[in-house]
């Protein structure tokens, strides 16, 4: 089992997750070169909302990608664990409904949801398998599943330059940009250990979802699983 957060506990990403809420965002984007904005249209397109469908977005933080779903029609439930997070995106984002949660213990019933997304969070849960059982849980038969997370780059010699970005320049800059550049020594580290594309397929396909696929953004820094809940 992948035991994302390293050596921390739950409680303490969460309070990590707190403390970097206010210049999340902003903090992304540059550290990504821009390449966030991408990503999450992605997921969009993967997601495919419109009116009357139901989606949870897991790991939502300030509701950036929730946003889009609701202007696409539909309705959303943006939901994270931490709730510094949850304070800004409520702010910015008044009409969104945000809720505190666990993805190991959703507050929600069963096959409440037409589809199901998680970005850049299932890395952060401390029991993978766990967390896509219970995701599939609270998605209709038939429903959808897309997550988006920090993968391994296709090409070796990319791959290389990739992680020495990683573990120096990231931190270094995150120091800049960020209330709290420590943070971001965990985020680099936590990206390290992380399973490759095939090796994340199969835990999907293990917790129960079928026609697993995926594919590579931004020569596989990045990964878009997709699978379905079968009837």
């Amino acid at each position: 089992m992948i035991r994302a957060q390293l050596d921390k506990q739950p409680r303490d990403v969460a309070q990590m997750f707190d403390d970097v809420a206010e210049r999340y965002d902003v903090t992304n984007d540059v550290l990504s070169l821009g390449q966030t904005r991408l990503w999450r249209r992605a997921v969009q397109r993967a997601v495919d909302p419109g009116p009357g469908r139901r989606i949870l977005d897991i790991a939502a933080g300030t509701g950036t990608s929730s946003a889009g779903f609701a202007q696409a029609g539909a309705t959303v439930v943006p939901c994270d664990f931490s709730t510094g997070m949850l304070r800004v995106g409520k702010r910015r984002q008044p009409a969104l409904p945000f809720i505190a949660g666990d993805a190991l213990r959703l507050p929600f019933g069963d096959a409440s949801f037409d589809a199901v997304t998680i970005s850049f969070g299932l890395r952060n849960v401390s029991d993978t398998g766990a967390a896509l059982v219970e995701l599939q849980r609270v998605t209709k038969p038939g429903g959808r599943l897309v997550v988006c997370e920090f993968s391994h780059p296709t090409w070796t010699p990319f791959r290389t330059v990739y992680v020495e970005y990683l573990m120096r320049a990231l931190p270094s800059v995150a120091t800049k940009v960020s209330s709290n550049p420590d943070a971001y020594v965990y985020l680099a580290e936590s990206i390290r250990a992380w399973p490759d594309q095939r090796a994340l397929a199969a835990m999907i396909e293990e917790a129960g979802w079928g026609k697993v696929a995926w594919r590579d953004l931004t020569g596989g820094i990045v990964a878009l699983h997709r699978g379905t809940r079968v009837g």
